[in-house]
């Protein structure tokens, strides 16, 4: 493969294709493009496959300030990230070369915040518990009500009983906020949990939003929909799941790094919540052996799991085909989208 002849030809190469349909690019003239797609990448060919890439199209691949050097990456001008968080991407490295990102908000949405409510409804009623012991025989041995209620022993609750908080207030926490209110449920929108100036509380025209720690003690359902940055990681740790009421079901859809494992693990076990679901781990993909959420012993936990495919539906896979094309048009036509560096 020749090097792209920049600036007139580019050469796009896509890391994680069994993930996005490409479409055909529209690039103006003079402009062309040759392409490679690769069904998936691993960190060993990383650097073989990007060094003639001058456009770089991924989902949630690692790309790091080594990647991103003159040496392996020489002629790499846009990045396009189909999906909606950046945090796999080194944004720095990536200013101090010149190099355009792009992400690809909001086709997820719809998926994502139906998928948190799947989660809440499985985690509190123990449905994937209840499936095993039946499906076990366990019925027929004994009464099983017993086992399903709450360390009090106390019912589940119904959604008109629980108090939602919502920490996250974009596309999918709005929506996951709506399904909410629309089941009855009393919803608190959470200001950031170190607001200072810039609080969106004090926005003209916001939605009102409650305390980060009152919206930790009073949600018996806490939803997280936010992106994975310095400020976000480990923002639900040992301190706040300590304030939760023991009736709380945490459900994250955001980052796995935003939810400190171990501490979510122990109060688990220590029962000081009544469940979790997550489908998002620190390090992905999960096994046993580099998550504590899935590692020996969580087995009969209240805790949901499942592989971050949270945004997985037809409406994303196209959402997402359109948005990558505008992405890549518009870098060359200057009708730039959705640019994050």
């Amino acid at each position: 493969m020749s090097p792209p002849q920049l600036p007139n030809h580019h050469h796009i190469v896509v890391l994680q294709g069994d993930f996005v349909q490409i479409p055909e690019f529209s690039l103006p003239k003079p402009y062309t493009y040759t392409q490679t797609i690769y069904p998936q990448t691993t960190p060993s060919n990383l650097h073989e496959r990007i060094h003639e890439a001058s456009i770089l199209v991924l989902c949630a691949f690692p790309i790091d300030a080594i990647a991103l050097s003159e040496e392996k990456s020489p002629y790499l001008k846009l990045i396009v990230i189909v999906a909606s968080g950046t945090d796999c991407v080194d944004l720095e490295a990536c200013r101090k070369r010149g190099i355009a990102v792009t992400n690809c908000p909001g086709a997820n949405t719809a998926a994502v915040s139906e998928h948190a409510m799947g989660l809440y409804f499985t985690t509190r009623r123990k449905i994937v518990d209840m499936h095993t012991q039946t499906r076990a025989g366990e019925w027929t041995k004994r009464i099983l009500m017993f086992h399903f209620l709450d360390k009090d022993g106390s019912a589940p609750l119904t959604c008109e009983d629980e108090v939602v908080g919502i920490i996250g207030n974009g596309g999918v926490g709005k929506r996951i906020a709506h399904l909410a209110r629309g089941l009855g449920m009393k919803v608190l929108i959470s200001e950031r949990k170190n607001p200072g100036s810039t609080s969106s509380s004090s926005s003209p025209g916001s939605e009102d939003r409650t305390p980060f720690d009152t919206v930790i003690k009073q949600s018996t359902v806490l939803f997280l929909a936010i992106p994975l940055h310095e400020t976000t990681r480990n923002l639900i740790s040992t301190p706040e799941l300590d304030a939760m009421s023991h009736h709380a079901v945490l459900i994250n859809v955001s980052r796995g790094g935003v939810v400190d494992e171990e501490a979510l693990v122990n109060a688990l076990r220590e029962r000081k919540i009544a469940g979790a679901a997550t489908d998002v781990f620190f390090k992905e993909p999960a096994g046993p052996e580099n998550s504590p959420l899935l590692a020996e012993g969580t087995e009969d936990l209240n805790l949901v799991v499942t592989p971050h495919l949270a945004w997985l539906a037809q409406r994303t896979t196209e959402g997402h085909k359109k948005l990558l094309k505008d992405a890549v048009d518009g870098w060359f036509t200057g009708n730039r989208y959705n640019v994050v560096v």
